[in-house]
């Protein structure tokens, strides 16, 4: 998942604003994270930060995230990337308000 920040005017491109699994993805690559491998390790690799679920910045803690998902052991970064997929997808549904959701209807 990812978004493109408001337009500051500027000529150039502005940059994506990662979050969600493209946000975790990103950090996967960093760590080198090992593969298979348990929550426990994935957890260790990272530093266990706080991964942006939508474009607004708010945040949930991977271990947290983790927590919600059934299996504890993943074959491969895909595999991971999946089971923690509706985590973020719930979390991003759940945060925000009526408002939050009429606000971000708008065009403006």
């Amino acid at each position: 998942m990812a978004a493109r920040p408001p337009g500051g005017g500027g000529s150039s491109e502005p940059e994506a604003i990662e979050f969600g699994i493209a946000a975790l993805d990103a950090r996967i690559e960093d760590a080198e994270v090992s593969f298979p491998a348990t929550t426990e390790e994935v957890v260790d690799a990272l530093g266990d930060p706080a991964v942006p679920y939508d474009a607004k910045g708010r945040t949930i803690v991977l271990s947290e995230a983790l927590d919600r998902v059934p299996q504890t052991q993943f074959e491969n970064e895909t595999e991971l990337l999946d089971a923690l997929y509706p985590v973020f997808d719930e979390a991003r549904r759940s945060s925000g308000g009526f408002l939050d959701d009429l606000r971000d209807a708008l065009p403006f």
